[in-house]
């Protein structure tokens, strides 16, 4: 009986914290994060001597923090969303 008892523990201690929908989520969310520093990426000068106006682009200010702030939103969803019940 106190076998038993064990492996029930055992299995229970097994489980992931998440289920597969949320750490589907988390992907998603880190590749839109991951997308938005991508294109945050540039706009530069090789010579410091040198200024370069790219690097205050609509890209660069607006887009690119705009989905990386995205991104994190879909962190938090995937983290808060509920594990569905079991049958």
């Amino acid at each position: 009986m106190g076998e038993s008892k064990r492996k029930k523990e055992a299995k229970e201690s097994e489980k992931f914290i998440f289920e597969k929908e949320n750490y589907k989520f988390m992907i998603i969310g880190l590749a839109v994060i991951a997308i938005g520093f991508i294109l945050m990426a540039g706009g530069g000068s090789d010579d410091p001597n040198v200024f370069n106006p790219e690097i205050f682009s609509w890209r660069r200010i607006r887009l690119a923090p705009t989905v990386v702030l995205i991104g994190f939103a879909i962190e938090v969803y995937a983290i808060l969303l509920k594990p569905k019940s079991a049958k």
